[in-house]
């Protein structure tokens, strides 16, 4: 089951927000205003907005839905801007299947497209008068970019550990999706015991979620990806499967070799890794640790009134547990 069919009563409020979104990245500038489109276009998931609607359910939704709809195009543009950013460091030449701006328009202005929809996002969240909401956005950013400046710094490092990881994908992934949770509650006015319960559930849920992007890394292939298998070692990124597969002093081996030249590494060189890595059980224990996330998600809302957006949200950590694609 795709995730898009389970949240079908959503679906008025997520295209008035794909619509906003539409709206809000409009530029005066022709390169910029057709760089934002570009992104937009590329489609995705909106999880982050469909986790905002969700929660915002266990509070007084229909009396504040419009500043509801705001947290959500906030939080998917404050996404966007850090993909954006994400591709000019990785080098990135496709996203989803499709060309990065990036590769489209060179690092400058992908940069500065990346701002542009930072700044729109921090506009949007402006009208949305609750103190709360935006002490908390500001603490999750600073936590965001630290995560992207540990990343950088951990690239063709095998001298980390799984704490080193947990701690990236943490900053990296897993708090934009809990503030996701916890500000649609707060905007729909739930008690700070429900919007703590909810923020609980988004960080599982995205660590999870994160894990299991980077198993797809190795086993998806590159039409599932929109990306070349592999990426994540190519570009020098050490996620789990790969921290796991260190275990093996064959394959931790090949790593050091392959990761000497950096920039250097060729398909030949990926391909011999994930062989290696496929032979090893670092996929079986990856997968292990993502369920453990989302069991720690199901119980953190195990408490919450048992409605549709309770049913949808742990229907939601099920699909993401057997995500393959």
């Amino acid at each position: 089951m795709k995730l898009a069919n389970i949240y079908g009563f959503l679906r008025k409020d997520l295209q008035d927000i794909e619509n906003s979104l539409t709206e809000t990245i409009e530029a005066e500038h022709p390169i910029l205003r057709e760089a934002s489109l570009q992104l937009l276009r590329a489609g995705g998931k909106r999880i982050r907005p469909v986790f905002v609607l969700l929660s915002a359910q266990f509070g007084n939704y229909k009396q504040n839905i419009e500043q509801i709809k705001s947290v959500a195009v906030a939080l998917e543009l404050i996404h966007m801007a850090t993909l954006v950013h994400d591709d000019v460091v990785d080098d990135a030449e496709l996203r989803r299947g499709k060309p990065t701006i990036k590769h489209l328009y060179g690092n400058r202005v992908a940069m500065y497209t990346g701002d542009y929809i930072l700044a729109r996002a921090l506009e949007v969240i402006t009208t949305v008068n609750i103190p709360k909401v935006h002490h908390s956005l500001s603490k999750t950013l600073v936590k965001v970019v630290e995560g992207e400046i540990a990343q950088i710094e951990d690239k063709y490092n095998v001298d980390q550990d799984i704490k080193n990881y947990l701690r990236r994908i943490k900053r990296k992934t897993a708090l934009l999706i809990a503030t996701s949770c916890k500000l649609g509650a707060i905007a729909s006015g739930v008690s700070q015991n429900q919007a703590n319960q909810l923020y609980r559930y988004g960080y599982n849920v995205g660590m999870s979620f994160q894990i299991i992007d980077d198993i797809l890394d190795f086993t998806a292939s590159p039409e599932e990806l929109g990306k070349p298998t592999g990426s994540d070692l190519s570009q020098g990124n050490i996620t789990l499967p790969t921290l796991l597969a260190m275990k093996d002093p064959k394959f931790l081996h090949e790593l050091k070799e392959v990761f000497k030249y950096e920039k250097e590494i060729n398909e030949v060189d990926i391909h011999n890794l994930l062989h290696l890595l496929l032979d090893t059980d670092a996929i079986e224990e990856s997968y292990q640790l993502s369920n453990l996330y989302l069991q720690k998600a199901l119980q953190s809302i195990k408490t919450l009134e048992n409605n549709k957006a309770k049913r949808t949200l742990q229907t939601i950590a099920n699909i993401i547990g057997k995500r393959r694609s």
